[in-house]
């Protein structure tokens, strides 16, 4: 199953990729300034580095400083590493992880366009970081970390690679209550970032697992029906511009299948009563 949603989300995400969905579009910027970004956030980086994707703002969460080297897992079009490459200054470095080799490509387009020579992109999942041990400062994502099947993993390199004394910021869906069985097992679910979320607690034990402290998982109040100001949004899954759709098949006619199957189950199913978009803050211990 877990190779099954891996190849989901990367097909998923990498149509994405090549949608056109960008601030542009008025219901993906809503999306965006509903979680959080503000307009001069927005308006400081390439319109294509938002596609409608966010549940939260993580740069507005962890108080980089000049100097420091900050990741996102799950970097998608780049809008989170522009912004923390802004914040950390020349002197510092701003990486992004992504899965999918469309997702790369934009993000250093968007890169290249805003004229931020302080980051770089590898392509690679988040439970297997192509990166040093103790080499980061800070540690970003903007629901992502929902997405991965073995999130103990993903708990686990994220303790390896930050420095003692460094620190996890990130956005994220947590579940408030048990998922109906119909919702929790279903794969377009998983995709739309509704069935691989975890209860706070469970959030809160990973991390702790892992080896940081200080962990804290708030409820941000942000309303999740936020997502439908795209027109045929399913959960914080956007669709392909060309076609409405957003689960990433082959052919329109599944896609659209795929579409309209999470459309229903988020129709008889009030997202808010199950999930919710978190920030989520840790510490590795000095």
């Amino acid at each position: 199953m877990s190779k099954r949603i891996a190849d989901a989300v990367r097909s998923k995400y990498g149509s994405i990729a090549t949608s056109g969905l960008s601030s542009d579009h008025k219901g993906v910027r809503a999306v965006a300034e509903a979680f959080g970004y503000t307009p001069e956030e927005l308006a400081s980086i390439p319109a294509e580095a938002n596609m409608g994707l966010s549940c939260g703002n993580p740069i507005a969460l962890a108080n980089l400083r000049p100097g420091e080297v900050v990741v996102d897992l799950g970097s998608g079009g780049g809008i989170d590493v522009l912004l923390a490459a802004r914040k950390v200054g020349p002197v510092g470095k701003a990486i992004g992880i992504d899965m999918t080799e469309d997702m790369i490509e934009l993000a250093r387009m968007n890169a290249k366009k805003a004229k931020l020579e302080n980051t770089e992109f590898h392509k690679a999942t988040i439970d297997k970081l192509p990166l040093p041990d103790a080499s980061v400062d800070c540690i970003i994502s903007n629901c992502v970390i929902n997405l991965a099947p073995d999130k103990v993993a993903v708990f686990r390199e994220i303790a390896r690679v930050l420095k003692p004394g460094g620190r996890l910021a990130v956005s994220d869906i947590i579940l408030k209550k048990t998922l109906p069985d119909e919702l929790g097992s279903d794969l377009m679910a998983y995709v739309g970032c509704i069935a691989g979320a975890i209860p706070i607690s469970e959030y809160q034990k990973g991390l702790v697992d892992a080896g940081l402290s200080h962990v804290q998982v708030i409820d941000s109040g942000a309303d999740l029906n936020a997502y439908a100001k795209v027109e045929n949004q399913c959960a914080c899954c956007s669709p392909t511009k060309e076609s409405g759709g957003c689960c990433g098949s082959s052919s329109k006619k599944d896609e659209d299948a795929l579409h309209s199957r999470l459309a229903d189950l988020l129709r008889r199913y009030d997202v808010n009563a199950y999930a919710a978009s978190a920030k989520i803050f840790a510490v590795k211990p000095l």
